[in-house]
């Protein structure tokens, strides 16, 4: 059997995208590549006049860390607003290597920052190979105890804290859900989990299928995994929480709202975990965009489907914040 396997297409307004990217020649990322893909694509300063033009605002805390060590949350509120409110607590992408915690905030501006009620905790996880498993995945979750425990300071619920992530964002969400669960930590009112890297096997068709095309191929993949677990990837001393696909009970997860697309490395196991979900009798919604590339709603909003997976997480969202209370959440 071939180890590259045929692949689904891609969507034709999509496509365009890729065929311009693939045309500036093939991409091999390495280690000396990560200081600069780990910056701000803007200035802080602009980032909060566009926050602020918006009718929202930053402030940035310092908070204990995995082992103490100081990490950041940067807090987004409605100006003026008051009242506990719902938390979206956030973890960035970028394969566990790369990505900023201010990065891609405008992503949420049309499903999560439609909503006054609401507050964005984005947390500054350190980043292998520098920091490997188990820093990130503890640094979101030292991070969730402060946020859990500051609610009056923060102005939330802690009684209504969702987890947010793509990509590995999605993976560490997914492993913070599952420490909150085994640590009897704080309760969850739900999950978001955006095309999660969750499986480090390297065994599944869609790797095969994506690679050396798309976004976030299997090398690039490959390379994330091995900078987070070293020698250990693949191999038999991971845990869940490293690697959430890795788990066989689901039993205890928030309300779930996970997606992924067609033509993507990430498909197969964002499907599998749904159906662990399912198993466990867990209300989860899944969808597989077909045609999407990784990442595909980031890089291009304003594409048909991109719009299309953007409306559906939105109105996700709506049922979220509106149809259930957090006793109906805890017991789903």
């Amino acid at each position: 059997m071939p180890d590259v396997l045929p692949r689904p297409p891609f969507d034709p307004e999509l496509g365009v995208f890729l065929t311009a990217m693939h045309e500036r020649g093939p991409f091999t990322l390495t280690t000396d590549m990560l200081p600069r893909m780990r910056m701000l694509d803007t200035t802080e300063q602009a980032l909060d006049d566009r926050l602020k033009a918006r009718g929202w605002h930053r402030r940035t805390l310092t908070v204990p860390g995995y082992q103490g060590a100081p990490i950041n949350l940067a807090v987004i509120s409605r100006i003026g607003r008051t009242g506990p409110a719902t938390c979206f607590y956030t973890m960035h992408g970028g394969g566990m290597m790369f990505g900023h915690y201010l990065g891609n905030l405008d992503s949420y501006d049309d499903w999560l920052l439609i909503h006054d009620d609401v507050v964005l905790v984005s947390v500054d996880y350190r980043l292998a190979p520098e920091h490997p498993d188990p820093y990130p995945v503890e640094d979101c979750y030292a991070g969730l105890l402060w946020t859990a425990a500051h609610g009056d300071e923060l102005g939330i619920d802690p009684a209504r804290i969702v987890l947010v992530g793509q990509s590995a964002g999605g993976g560490l969400a997914a492993g913070t859900a599952l420490l909150a669960r085994d640590r009897q930590g704080p309760p969850l009112f739900g999950q978001i989990l955006i095309s999660p890297m969750l499986d480090d096997s390297d065994s599944t068709v869609s790797t095969r299928q994506i690679d050396g095309v798309g976004i976030a191929d299997r090398a690039m993949t490959r390379f994330g995994w091995t900078a987070y677990l070293g020698d250990r990837r693949g191999g038999d001393d991971v845990s869940i929480y490293a690697a959430p696909a890795r788990a066989t009970d689901l039993t205890g997860m928030p309300p779930t709202y996970i997606d992924c697309a067609s033509a993507e490395v990430f498909r197969d196991e964002t499907v599998g975990y749904a159906s662990g979900l399912w198993h466990a009798g867990i209300d989860t919604e899944l969808h597989v965009w077909p045609g999407g590339f990784h990442g595909f709603t980031s890089m291009m909003p304003q594409a048909t489907l991109s719009r299309a997976a953007t409306a559906a997480l939105s109105a996700w969202t709506d049922r979220l914040l509106a149809g259930r209370s957090a006793d109906a959440a805890r017991v789903a």
